[in-house]
């Protein structure tokens, strides 16, 4: 088994963190400490109300950070157990008095051959390379245990033992994922079929465990109720109907027996599926009920099938029935263990034909399935290659080509992504993601009216998009709709009204609309926030000095050259403060201590020459704004304060010479054309030194 194993997934230890995985691994806070990592915090990942699952990424984070090759080892080991559980129960099952005489001798191989198979079955890659779902693989491992436990105590005279971590295991399961709640009643068909006569001698002679096994449910109860559906994602109430939904998975099913026999094409995500009516899906229906009645029949008379049809049908039914989940119509991992149940019956129907010779045929259809879960472990090796092959398998999805926009956005490729985005809105007009990742493309495209009004679709179709109404009050800016800007930030901190970055944006924009006071108010609750938002503490002490309260301004300023020391910006802003509140000194220390980290700041040394003009330092404030000059020689400002310091030290050509280059750019400049009148006055009255 751990051949075969190897032999198939040795490739997903390259396997990167993809969709799911990132939320609930990367963006996972819970994870970090041990006494946090029993709730995800979050109700919309895939391990929340799952604390089993959330634990064992805590596990591998404790271990190896956030370290990819580990979380899929861990994986993979949780997949083997699980083939071993597997192993143990199918070998005791067929050592039953019920099935020895038709497979006793051979228990042991077809044990080995069933594990194997179903360990290397191609269509058990998402639920084993996909990380975040091993919430499956780990519900699925202690379900195995849940029921080999049980047998080892049946068969033993001192069950206690074996009961106790039948319970023990069921508890994980129930830890691990909702699915597990049909286990209790699992154990109890498989009681009634291989130990007691019926249900009521099975219950009366263990009704110690019975009543443990039950028990689960309470915690299970309370963990799905603390999820509130999954974050809106499942349950009664969300986007699909409970009867459309129930249709839908008729086809569903019957793609899932389609897939054990023939794993192609395997598909990792499915999107939501398209509405459908019972006219539609009636053979698929007729299949699924006749497939249906068949193991209740079986189950009546005590047929040993039913119990594998039981297995089938029970263990699918939480989320292939008529209980939505929205987000998530049909998924692959949940054949998990029901795949079990068909690798066993193939194998045995086999062994029924060609005894002892099925071997051969087995070991080669298990090198192949290795082969084939090998290769589809390399469409796991990036975010790119599994939305890639989504969409090339399955052009209908809107929500494969939305995420592989997504990775050509971050990849900086704009046609590509803008192609996707427009695609899945074609195919889905409804779809908010995509108007807003459309938005964004839009946006750096330069074409921001455009960019605006996808922004406003998608807060249109989803009214607590903070992303989309952060980005559209960003778009309506560059537009000078400033007003309009002001609405989406607000209606943005309504729905995070602890959110810094958003005070800060909606204070910028009410110092567009003339609301000094109102941004002023918005800054200080961005500081009281995140007292280390530097950039928040500059907007602060700009409108505090415009608004002519310039101490207060002058503290903004120093705690904000506190927190970032290298910036020369920062000191230039905090001199121009000082200087405003008659304290040069100060002023003149920040601007020279801006210029030591940064000489090439023509702003630090034009306005350092202003200083030393005003404090009647000329020859230094000459020699200041000659630097200055060096830096940005079109800074016609800059050249006219020149002049008029050149002017005050008697150097009248020199100070002609900077007016009339102002004048050359700027003709109609009445400064520095009464400025150059008056150094030519000057120049007629006093002669030239010999």
């Amino acid at each position: 088994m751990v051949l075969a194993v190897l032999l198939a997934w040795s490739g997903s230890f390259s396997g990167a963190f993809i969709y799911d995985d990132v939320p609930a691994v990367m963006a996972n806070p819970s994870l970090r400490h041990w006494w946090s990592a029993f709730s995800a915090g979050r109700t919309d990942l895939t391990v929340s109300g799952r604390p089993l699952g959330n634990l064992s990424l805590a596990l591998n984070y404790a271990l190896n950070g956030t370290g990819v090759w580990g979380y899929h080892a861990l994986n993979l080991l949780i997949h083997l157990l699980a083939g071993a559980a597997l192993f143990g129960v199918v070998r005791r099952t067929l050592l039953r008095p019920a099935l020895r005489g038709r497979f006793g001798p051979a228990a042991p191989w077809l044990a080995l051959t069933v594990a194997v198979v179903w360990l290397v079955h191609p269509l058990q890659t998402e639920s084993v390379t996909y990380v975040v779902q091993r919430v499956e693989s780990l519900m699925g491992l202690c379900y195995l245990l849940t029921l080999y436990c049980f047998i080892r105590g049946a068969e033993s005279p001192e069950p206690a033992w074996w009961q106790i971590g039948a319970v023990v295991a069921c508890l994980g399961g129930m830890a691990s994922k909702e699915v597990m709640v049909s286990a209790p009643l699992m154990v109890l068909l498989y009681d009634r079929g291989f130990f007691s006569d019926s249900f009521r001698a099975a219950i009366r002679r263990r009704i110690w465990l019975y009543a443990g096994l039950g028990a689960t449910w309470v915690p299970l109860i309370c963990w799905v109720l603390s999820t509130g559906g999954r974050g809106g994602s499942a349950g009664f109430g969300g986007p699909v109907a409970w009867s459309e939904y129930a249709l839908l998975q008729f086809p569903a099913v019957v793609h899932y027996l389609r897939l054990s026999l023939w794993p192609r094409p395997l598909i990792f995500d499915y999107g939501i599926l398209p509405a459908t009516n019972l006219a539609r899906v009636a053979p698929q229906a007729g299949l699924i009920l006749l497939l249906v009645a068949g193991t209740v029949i079986a189950l009546w008379r005590r047929v040993p099938a039913g119990i594998l049809g039981a297995w089938f049908f029970m263990i699918l039914a939480p989320s292939s029935s008529f209980v939505p989940v929205g987000t998530e119509t049909m998924a692959e991992h949940r054949m998990y263990l029901p795949l079990l149940a068909l690798v066993a019956a193939d194998v045995l129907a086999f062994y029924r034909v060609l005894g002892a010779r099925m071997l051969w045929p087995c070991a080669a259809l298990s090198v192949g399935l290795a082969c084939t879960t090998a290769h589809r472990n390399n469409d796991y090796q990036s975010e790119f290659t599994i939305w890639r092959d989504t969409v090339e398998k399955l052009p209908d999805n809107a929500r494969a080509r939305n995420n592989l926009g997504s990775i050509w956005l971050g990849r900086g490729n704009l046609l590509e992504a803008e192609r996707c985005f427009t695609a899945a809105l074609q195919l889905e007009p409804r779809y908010a993601s995509a108007h807003y990742n459309l938005g964004i493309v839009l946006q750096r495209t330069d074409r921001t009216a455009d960019a605006v009004g996808h922004f406003l679709s998608a807060i249109r179709l989803e009214d607590d998009f903070v992303d989309a109404r952060v980005n559209a009050g960003n778009a309506l800016l560059k537009l000078g709709r400033a007003s309009d800007a002001v609405q989406q930030y607000a209606a943005a901190l309504r729905s995070q009204p602890d959110s810094p970055d958003l005070h800060y944006d909606l204070g910028l924009a009410l110092e567009q609309v003339a609301r000094p006071d109102e941004a002023i108010r918005e800054y200080e609750s961005a500081v009281r926030l995140q007292p280390g938002l530097s950039a928040a503490r500059n907007a602060l002490g700009s409108v505090l000095l415009r608004s002519g309260r310039v101490d207060a301004a002058v503290g903004q300023f120093q705690a904000e050259v506190k927190l970032d020391p290298q910036r020369p910006e920062g000191y230039v802003e905090l001199a121009g403060a000082e200087a405003q509140q008659g304290n040069t000194a100060a002023a003149e220390r920040d601007y020279r201590e801006a210029l030591r980290r940064q000489p090439a700041q023509a702003i630090a040394h034009f306005y350092l020459g202003n200083l030393l003009a005003q404090s009647s330092r000329v020859p230094e404030a000459i020699e200041e704004y000659q630097q200055a000059l060096r830096l940005e020689p079109d800074n016609l400002q800059l050249r006219n304060n020149l002049g008029n310091a050149l002017l005050i030290s008697n150097r009248i050509d020199e100070a002609i010479a900077q007016y009339e280059e102002v004048l050359r750019v700027q003709p109609n400049d009445p400064g520095a054309r009464e400025n150059l009148r008056q150094a030519q006055a000057m120049k007629q009255s006093f002669p030239r030194n010999p």
